[in-house]
């Protein structure tokens, strides 16, 4: 079967509950602009984008593999992703989708390609952290992050399939949702991959990630993935995700290069030593490594929250029976608020705003 062109709108495609020819369509996306809510006003924009006479879309990057800057996709390496997605999670024609990303990110985009492509019948919602608050309709195929999935449980058996991405999965909400729900899949991707293009199928304990069809992954000489994608890129994307290879389809996910803590002459990741204390911290959390005269770098625990929950916060670290001595943290520091972008941790930005040292 040809790949279609991404102009061609899947006559099943519904929006809302409506059918939409392209001409429609360009009727829809102005007067989402003109009169929709914010988050309308970006589902708008990108309607506009998909359907004007330019072969690709800017998007924004969140900065997986370097600084957040702009940068052109193909629409048809994007219809080419869903595509692939559709082929995976077996999604048929007219199946029901529920749009609760922002659109202004490659997520969020995706899901209005996936419909249109693959003829689904998409319902929009404001992306807030808790989606399904209002929503009492069932839903075939629906993307969340781990954030919005985390209030959405009690509705959780609403959705057919769910896919979960945009941060880390702890253990903790792992361990709800395999109890829950025998349908869940963690995935692995980023703006310059045209979300996902790895899976993991949720279980206690982790599987690894599988790669999609035509995917082929290595790691380079820091132990950071380099991902090869030529349907959508004819380059090779380097990322900053230190993983571990099983094999050259699987691996598992340890953590960002650039948040790799050096303290005394010992490499701490800090993502690995979070999903050791995930079980036991009852507050937002992250660590860090400052500057320190003697070790170079001194590991911390920075913590949504406020001083008077310090002895608590020790107690729950000395619970943790996993946790190495070389990981335990040197010094707590709270803040009232940890830096968010689309639902991820803006570690360095929330540390030099709260000025701690």
């Amino acid at each position: 079967m040809n790949t279609p062109h991404y102009s061609k709108i899947h006559n099943r495609f519904k929006l809302n509950g409506y059918y939409f020819s392209v001409d429609e369509l360009k009727d829809v996306g102005y007067d989402l602009i003109k009169e929709g809510a914010p988050y309308e006003v970006a589902i708008g924009d990108f309607i506009m984008d998909w359907i004007d006479n330019e072969n690709f879309i800017n998007v924004k990057t969140s900065g997986s593999t370097g600084d957040s800057k702009i940068i052109q996709i193909s629409k048809q390496a994007m219809v080419r992703s869903a595509i692939r997605t559709g082929d995976f999670f077996n999604v048929q024609i007219g199946d029901t989708a529920l749009h609760c990303l922002p659109a202004d990110f490659i997520s969020g985009k995706m899901m209005l390609v996936r419909a249109m492509i693959l003829g689904l019948s998409l319902d929009l919602v404001q992306p807030t952290t808790d989606p399904m608050r209002k929503i009492y309709n069932y839903y075939d195929f629906v993307a969340m992050t781990p954030m919005q999935v985390h209030h959405s449980l009690e509705k959780i058996n609403q959705i057919k399939t769910l896919i979960i991405g945009g941060a880390p999965i702890y253990n903790e909400l792992t361990e709800k949702l395999v109890s829950l729900h025998d349908n869940c899949f963690e995935t692995y991707g980023m703006t310059e991959t045209i979300t996902h293009i790895a899976i993991s199928k949720l279980s206690v304990p982790k599987k690894p990630f599988y790669a999609l069809e035509g995917i082929h992954l290595e790691v380079d000489e820091e132990g950071c993935l380099v991902v090869d994608a030529p349907e959508i890129t004819d380059q090779l994307i380097h990322t900053n995700d230190i993983v571990e290879m099983h094999d050259e389809k699987t691996f598992t996910y340890l953590g960002r290069r650039d948040n790799v803590i050096n303290s005394g002459g010992v490499k701490i990741l800090p993502e690995v030593v979070e999903r050791k204390l995930a079980h036991h911290i009852q507050f937002p959390f992250f660590l860090y490594g400052i500057p320190d005269e003697v070790l170079g770098q001194k590991l911390i625990m920075v913590v949504e929250g406020n001083n008077y929950q310090a002895k608590e916060v020790e107690k729950q670290i000395a619970a943790c029976e996993t946790l190495e001595k070389f990981e335990s943290p040197k010094a707590l520091y709270f803040v009232s608020e940890i830096l968010r972008n689309n639902g991820k941790f803006i570690r360095g930005k929330t540390v030099s705003s709260f000025k701690i040292t």
